[in-house]
This record gives C-alpha cells, structure tokens and sequence, in this order.
C-alpha cells in the first residue's frame, strides 16, 4: 500500500477507467470477485491494526451500505475480530439487497456468530442511533457508497452521512469517502468526511481536486491483487 501525495507519480483513473480493471481481472484472469474483495479489506484492515496499535481494547465500528462497498466492509470486520479488536457492524438499507460476494462475506460473519445491526436511514431519530453505535469507537469505517455513485444523495443517507461526521471520530473511507462524486471530487449534496481513503487499483480522477481533500483525508493506494496494466 502507498501513501498518495500530488507530488507522486500515481496512476489516475476515472470511475469507467477502474470498473475496466476489475472486469479485466474477473473476465481475463480468472481472478473470482470475491478474491479482490478480500485483498480490498485485508488492506483496508490492516492501516487500521496500524492505527489502533497503540490504543488498549480499540472498538471500530463499520457501516456497511447494501452493494459491494459493504462487501468490503465485512471484510475488514473479519480481519479485526481475528485479531481480537471489538467490532460493531451495521447494515444501512434493506439487508434482501445485499447480493453476490459482499452476501458471500456477510454470511461467513454471520456464521461466526457476530451480530449485525441494522439501521433504516429513514428512521425517526437517526443521529440518536448512530451516536450509539459508535460510542467508544476509536475509528469509524464508511462502507456505504463505493466509485459507481451517481447523482444527489437522497434526503436519508444526506442525514446518515451528516450524522457519522457529527460523531467527531476518525474515519477509514473505503475506496473513496461516501457521497463524492469518483470523477468530479464534488460531493453529491454530502460527503463523509474521512481521516483517510483507502482507495483500490489508482488515485480516482476527483481526488486531484482541491475540493476533494477535506473529503478524502490521507489517501493510500492498495492493490486488489492485480495492477492494471
């Protein structure tokens, strides 16, 4: 994993640019989804043990949307709880939704007996629940939204968003912060706000935005396994 600066010489791609990669990797190689989807959060869960090192009985707590971001994000649960780091997951949105390798991660955590939240982003007294959730929590992860997220956020997850910032806890983007736009850096109505990104194959083309750094945070490139050629 390399730690981004606008000084380095990194590959930049566009949100089509690293969709053409992983279909590369999963229809050329062979490489099955589910494999880059582990590579992707053992990265992420491993700037996290970095982070936490110093920190006694560290709690991270993970929130997880219904696609492939959340996929990653029961990843990282994994990693974490395998080494002895409390964990508190919460699916937000309709769990039926989750489908594919990130239901194929879900699961292997269901198995292993760890509970799942959920959480309806548009319930009454949303803010009241998320402070809950992360009571304690040394980092926060934002798997909600991945690259492929397009237009303004609904009303819901604006005030789901708004609501994970207001905890004041630093927090672990997963790809890229949820509610940026991949190619412009603009944030579609809200945007976490994020310690650090852990972005996957490059530096996402809105990165290089000036408006895109108090979104982003620190930003690391972490391979999937396979680099684009």
């Amino acid at each position: 994993m390399e730690k981004y600066s606008a000084d380095k010489n990194c590959i930049v791609m566009t949100r089509d640019e690293v969709r053409s990669v992983d279909a590369w990797a999963i229809n050329t190689l062979g490489v099955p989804g589910v494999v880059l989807m582990e590579n992707a959060g053992r990265s992420c869960a491993e700037l996290i043990e970095e982070k936490l090192r110093d920190i006694t009985d560290p709690k991270v707590c993970i929130f997880c949307g219904t696609g492939n971001n959340g996929g990653d994000g029961y990843v990282i649960a994994r990693h974490l709880l395998n080494n002895n780091i409390r964990v508190t997951i919460i699916i937000c949105g309709d769990p039926a939704k989750i489908k594919g390798d990130a239901k194929i991660n879900l699961d292997v955590l269901e198995r292993m007996d760890q509970p799942i939240e959920q959480l309806n982003p548009a319930d009454d007294h949303i803010s009241d629940r998320i402070v809950r959730f992360t009571a304690d929590a040394n980092i926060i992860v934002d798997g909600l939204f991945g690259t492929g997220l397009r237009g303004r956020l609904s009303d819901e997850y604006k005030q789901l968003i708004e609501g994970i910032n207001a905890c004041r806890c630093p927090i672990l983007a997963v790809d890229i912060p949820s509610g940026l736009d991949c190619d412009s850096g603009e944030p579609l109505g809200a945007s976490i706000q994020a310690t650090w990104t852990v972005t996957f194959v490059a530096v996402k083309k809105g990165f290089a935005s000036s408006n895109a750094s108090p979104y982003t945070g620190e930003i690391f490139v972490a391979s999937i396994g396979v680099n684009p050629r």
